[in-house]
């Protein structure tokens, strides 16, 4: 079955198999089974055409998932960081937006640590031997 662009796994039961949507989890999947009328526990090839056709159309009208839903976070956030507030800021620079310390942790919003460089001091260059007098 194909909802939104997105093939739903044939063998996982219909709640499970909804959330493949960008944008629909567990509970928005609860509520549009029961709505559509199909039990949860009902794997999704055991699904009737009447049932798929029931289930495609309360997506589509009701919830905004995939394409739709990720063009819109992203203006959201492009949004916030051309206006400059604090959180726009924050997202430009890669680093965690909500609050939390950085001082430690944040490793994923961060990457990988970048060690500090140590540099050695440069050798003093030898300096070429003075040419020695004959006879001393």
């Amino acid at each position: 079955m194909r909802v939104a662009g997105v093939d739903l796994p044939p063998d996982k039961r219909g709640e499970v198999a909804l959330t493949y949507l960008y944008g629909i989890g567990r509970p928005s999947a609860r509520r549009i089974l029961a709505q559509a009328g199909v039990d949860p526990n009902k794997r999704v090839k055991a699904w009737r055409a009447e049932e798929t056709a029931k289930v495609r159309e309360m997506i589509e009208l009701e919830y905004k998932v995939e394409g739709d839903l990720r063009r819109e976070v992203s203006m959201n956030v492009k949004r916030l960081m051309d206006i400059g507030c604090y959180r726009g800021i924050r997202h430009r620079r890669g680093l965690p937006v909500r609050g939390q310390r950085t001082h430690t942790n944040a490793r994923t919003r961060k990457g990988p640590r970048r060690g500090v460089m140590v540099k050695k001091k440069p050798a003093p260059a030898a300096a070429p031997a003075a040419p020695r007098k004959a006879g001393a």
